[in-house]
């Protein structure tokens, strides 16, 4: 009878996609065989159950219903929905890959993580109350009733939809490394992202919000349970950060060594540019929105502190520890790294071959949850904040089918440009967050200042994007301007001329020009 070992892995290995790196005997063999890709197949198809309870348990056939959840999401949903979307593939391919790759200094990551819960709590509070008051669904909406400017909202908008498209990508890229190393090359990147394409885009079209945030539930307890555990196999194993710190210390000492003045200004950069840009997620907002009230809100929030360091801190120890045990991978090898490592975890003890089952699956459950709150954050934006203004007589029944067409449509589109471009993961979360932050200016503003003018928000935020957008494409395009000039990622400088844009626009006013509705 075989071993469970057997069963789960056949002869273990990972295949490493990427050119230019020699194949060993083991590098084509899978990490999952039958029992494990039947344990995996049926968690998937199980998500499609939760997005027909979805459907089933909708009240009405309304844009509110479909993408809030009918405003009536728990504690613990909205924690764990919360959970799940902003911890994603990065979280648990790409902030490890890059501690392999560059050391103690990817624990910015941890500070950053921890930032984003507090400049929600300084916006999300007082957003929420305006949302109950005036049935906002969108973040477009919001913008919209603040300003009144078409243009603005538009900006805003199209803005979202560039960066949650990235975000998607980001993430598709992620999945399919996954299901190659999983299978051994088997199903291909290609095949692995265009299924699970499927089943993210049939449960999300089944249930909307309440589908997506089901799935999200599970998910998160699936994400948080595989952290926790290669954390601890790898402390048991290896001695953890203490032994690879002492280790490192021959084998890599750049690994160790504390940043200049340039690694100090990179290292702020980040965490600002970084914190901006996912406390103003387009889909979490929308979870601001659907909060069952006020209190529920702040309690979920209040959960999320601790999770940067029982999930971020954990899978950065991850990759240091696997650059001590494994050395010579190139970029993209270096992004399967918790993978590589559990695969060695269960060479030399067979016993916990169900590990790398459950890290695998929460892997998967990271991503999906990412890319299906993004969708439906894309459905929404697009509904809502365009085809509504060009059909504004629509019924809500129309609408909500629109935004389903819009999802199967952005998902088979994404799917293509996730398989064709070249970017690793770490830089596409880069470049989404680079654009994010330049919309950061007209929610915080928005919310909490009535001075501050539609004009002066939009301005603000064409040059600022502008800004940016001309540092990262002139930087692709080989011209002599650095990604990062003087250590300061393109969105931050776009973001300082965009505050500065608005603050000379409004001083030179003497009275809003724009509506403020911040009445609460």
């Amino acid at each position: 009878m075989p071993s469970l070992h057997h069963i789960f892995w056949g002869n273990t290995g990972l295949y490493l996609p990427g050119k230019g790196r020699k194949k060993n005997k083991m590098e084509s063999a899978p990490l999952l065989n039958t029992g494990g890709i039947i344990f995996m197949g049926l968690y998937l198809f199980s998500l499609i159950g939760v997005g027909l309870a979805g459907r089933l348990a909708r009240k009405e056939n309304s844009m509110s219903d479909f993408y809030l959840a009918g405003r009536g999401m728990g504690v613990f949903v909205l924690f764990l929905t919360l959970y799940a979307t902003q911890y994603s593939g990065n979280t648990m391919i790409g902030f490890s890959g890059r501690a392999y790759r560059h050391g103690f200094t990817t624990l910015v990551a941890v500070t950053f993580m921890c930032a984003i819960i507090g400049l929600y709590l300084i916006y999300a509070p007082r957003l929420y109350r305006l949302s109950q008051k005036h049935d906002y669904i969108t973040l477009g909406d919001f913008i919209q009733h603040r300003f009144q400017s078409i243009a603005l909202t538009m900006a805003v908008t199209i803005t979202a939809l560039v960066a949650l498209g990235n975000y998607i990508l980001t993430n598709l890229k992620a999945i399919g490394f996954i299901v190659v190393a999983a299978t051994g090359g088997q199903v291909s990147f290609v095949q692995g992202i265009i299924f699970l394409s499927l089943i993210m885009v049939i449960y999300e079209t089944l249930g909307g919000m309440r589908s997506v945030a089901w799935t999200d539930m599970i998910q998160g307890i699936l994400l948080l349970l595989g952290v926790v555990l290669i954390f601890i196999a790898i402390q048991v194993q290896y001695g953890g950060l203490s032994t690879a710190t002492v280790q490192l210390q021959t084998m890599r000492p750049d690994f160790l060594q504390s940043p200049d003045w340039a690694g100090k200004r990179l290292w702020l950069s980040t965490i600002i540019v970084v914190a901006l840009g996912i406390s103003v997620y387009p889909h979490a907002i929308q979870r601001i929105y659907s909060a069952r009230d006020e209190a529920t809100l702040r309690r979920s929030f209040q959960l999320m502190v601790f999770m940067p360091l029982v999930t971020t801190f954990f899978m950065i120890v991850v990759g240091v520890v696997g650059a001590a045990q494994i050395t010579g991978l190139d970029r993209q090898g270096s992004e399967q790294i918790s993978m590589l490592l559990l695969n060695n975890l269960a060479q030399q003890i067979p016993g916990i071959s169900w590990l790398l089952v459950i890290f695998l699956s929460a892997a998967v459950a990271a991503i999906m949850s990412t890319v299906d709150s993004a969708l439906l954050a894309i459905s929404s934006l697009v509904t809502q904040d365009l085809y509504r203004k060009v059909r504004p007589e629509a019924s809500q029944s129309h609408l909500t089918k629109v935004g389903k067409i819009v999802s199967w449509l952005v998902m088979a589109v994404a799917v293509l440009l996730a398989i064709q471009l070249p970017q690793t993961i770490w830089q596409l979360f880069q470049i989404k967050l680079e654009l994010l932050c330049q919309i950061a200016p007209a929610i915080y503003l928005g919310v909490h200042v009535k001075s501050v003018s539609s004009k002066s928000i939009f301005m603000g935020l064409l040059t600022g994007t502008a800004l940016a957008l001309l540092i990262m494409v002139g930087n692709w395009a080989g011209l002599p301007i650095p990604s990062k000039p003087w250590g300061i990622h393109a969105g931050l400088w776009g973001l300082a001329v965009n505050c500065i844009t608005i603050f000379l626009t409004t001083v030179s006013k003497t009275k809003p020009t724009s509506p403020a509705p911040l009445s609460v």
